[in-house]
């Protein structure tokens, strides 16, 4: 099940040198209740690409969307992404799951957050 994502965000760089991972804004991990480490998908509206990998934590209010690694093949500074952070839940507790979803503006700053915990 969708646990929470963060939806329209704007990818502020990539860096193929580095291991891997994807780069966020600490505060945003916060309000979409992500943890580092945690294995995300990463849909890219801008060209289509879709990718999976795990969180580590950014400068939190920098606004920053960073892919790295092998990944960073798949995006470019500009580009519109959603962040989605799935769970497994029992199968009696699934019609109760209503997902987090943080709306960011261009800056990657919130401007709404549906759901909240």
């Amino acid at each position: 099940m969708l646990k929470s994502k963060i939806h329209r965000a704007t990818v502020t760089e990539v860096n193929i040198e580095y291991e891997g991972s994807l780069t966020l804004d600490a505060h945003l991990m916060k309000m979409a209740d992500l943890f580092p480490f945690e294995k995300v998908s990463i849909y890219n509206i801008t060209n289509g690409n879709r990718f999976d990998t795990y969180l580590i934590k950014g400068e939190p209010g920098s606004g920053t969307i960073c892919v790295n690694g092998a990944a960073a093949h798949l995006a470019t500074p500009g580009d519109i992404v959603i962040i989605a952070s799935y769970t497994w839940v029992p199968e009696n507790k699934s019609r109760k799951i209503h997902p987090i979803v943080v709306l960011v503006d261009t800056k990657n700053k919130i401007v709404e957050t549906k759901n909240k915990m």
